[in-house]
């Protein structure tokens, strides 16, 4: 059986060489980046040097979109099937997993959603920096539902990059975050009511804590085996 091990926002270039320092997962094994993975963002030299040195690692690296993505440049990839869900393959071993997906992995069922809000949009630049698209359309979502449904709600981890509103409100009362739930937040808390799940990880909010609820684990910079 493989080795799937889940970290927090990479940020392209900023924070890639977390992922690039790994030396003891093979090829059978997993790495899974749950959101601001940030590759690729502008092509640069830099970009495209670090992103081969990634692409020459043996392990498999999987990541959701989060909200610090070039959608632009993301979405021009093809879009194929792995594994039982969408995803685009940026290599043979860097698949983004689509949103509102369920993929099955080490025999277990994987519900995924990528995108949040960002909070310092008003300083950014639509198309140059950031992107409307880092909110899901209605498509997106009700195709989340959809796939949910067929296999009636019931998965054994939910891999977002932001979190439902719940957890949220607990967020924001353990670091005095402010951020209002949002239109994802909110739809996160629907299918929440609904789904049964071993554990559900996110990151976002550059914060390190596992069981921030009872079965949901906030990710950074830590790397830690899924549980």
């Amino acid at each position: 059986m493989s080795t799937i091990q889940i970290t927090g926002d990479i940020h392209g270039v900023l924070d890639i060489q977390r992922i690039l320092d790994i030396d003891y997962l093979t090829t059978n094994d997993y790495i899974v980046v749950v959101g601001d993975f940030g590759f690729p963002w502008n092509n640069s030299e830099k970009e495209k040097d670090l992103f081969q040195q990634l692409v020459a690692k043996p392990f498999t690296t999987l990541f959701i979109d989060g909200n610090h993505e070039n959608f632009t440049l993301l979405n021009k990839y093809e879009e194929k099937t792995w594994n039982g869900g969408k995803v685009h393959f940026l290599s043979d071993n860097i698949i983004h997993l689509m949103r509102g997906q369920v993929f099955t992995i080490n025999n277990k069922k994987f519900f995924t959603f990528g995108g949040a809000s960002s909070t310092d949009k008003y300083r950014r630049m639509n198309g140059i920096d950031w992107w409307e698209e880092e909110l899901p359309s209605y498509k997106e979502m009700d195709e989340g539902i959809s796939n949910l449904e067929k296999y009636n709600y019931s998965v054994d981890y939910v891999l977002t990059h932001t979190c439902r509103t719940e957890t949220l409100e607990m967020l924001c009362r353990l670091y005095g975050f402010r951020p209002k739930p949002d239109c994802l937040n909110k739809y996160l808390e629907s299918i929440y009511k609904n789904l049964n799940f071993s554990h559900w990880y996110f990151g976002h909010y550059h914060k390190d804590l596992p069981h921030v609820m009872r079965n949901e684990t906030v990710l950074f910079r830590e790397i830690k085996n899924i549980e």
